[in-house]
């Protein structure tokens, strides 16, 4: 099986962090989970045109603004104004 060799120091120090702090057995394996860990996650993020049709479905089902209604009226009923 290969060694992992990383060339860059500072990539160095934040694989063996890694390691320390999750206790991976060594780099590699420290390394194999960051990078596990970041695919899946950008796995379950839905891209941003999916997240605006959803928000655009839910304020179509709540419905139009009602041109009549007071917020200050009923900021002040709240407050027992």
């Amino acid at each position: 099986m290969p060694q992992l060799f990383i060339r860059d120091e500072a990539v160095n120090e934040l694989a063996i962090e890694a390691m320390k702090l999750t206790r991976a057995a060594n780099k590699t394996e420290a390394v194999r989970a960051a990078l596990q860990a970041t695919i899946d996650a950008a796995k379950g993020r839905l891209p941003l045109n999916e997240r605006i049709e959803a928000a655009c479905k839910l304020a179509d089902a709540i419905g139009p603004v009602n041109p009549a209604y007071d917020a200050k009226a009923d900021a002040d009923a709240m407050w027992g104004q």
